[in-house]
């Protein structure tokens, strides 16, 4: 795999390894976006699809071979936003340039703009990442954000 160096090599077969079930050599195809988020990368859910991944578990197997050019090939992606990226995002809706913003917006954007997640998606994200609003309605987005960013959905797969 010239694309990726022996280290590179050595994260993706350790990161893919978890998501491993049953003792088999091979993951579902629906788990590649989080063997990818794993690894920092923040691919889409189109660049997942294009890159193999499925929508519904039991569809498809890969093996750690199968991975590492799809690895790969997100790595040089520039599709990709990362925490700064998103952080800058959510300063547009911080009104006093505070720290905050309103729970409403933010609700409303998740609901409605990119990548949509429905309602429920929604309110278990919240609840998984949401510091309580003020009486005010506003939220502090920065720590949402990280939480979003560094781990939520690790969590999620980690519960299943």
């Amino acid at each position: 795999m010239a694309d990726l160096s022996a280290r590179e090599i050595e994260r993706a077969e350790f990161a893919f390894s978890i998501y491993q079930s049953g003792g088999e050599a091979t993951i579902d195809a629906y788990l590649i976006g989080d063997v990818l988020r794993a690894l920092n990368l923040n691919p889409t859910l189109a660049l997942i699809e294009k890159m193999g991944g499925t929508k519904k578990k039991g569809e498809k197997k890969i093996t750690v071979e199968e991975f590492l050019p799809i690895y790969a090939q997100v790595k040089k992606e520039k599709d990709q936003g990362c925490y700064e990226d998103f952080l800058e995002c959510l300063k547009l809706y911080d009104k006093n340039e505070n720290g905050l913003m309103l729970l409403a917006e933010l609700n409303h954007n998740l609901l409605a703009l990119g990548e949509k997640l429905n309602d429920d998606e929604v309110a278990e994200v919240f609840k998984d990442c949401m510091d309580p609003e003020d009486d005010d309605g506003q939220i502090p987005y920065a720590p949402f954000l990280r939480k979003m960013c560094d781990g939520w959905g690790a969590k999620k797969e980690g519960e299943a």
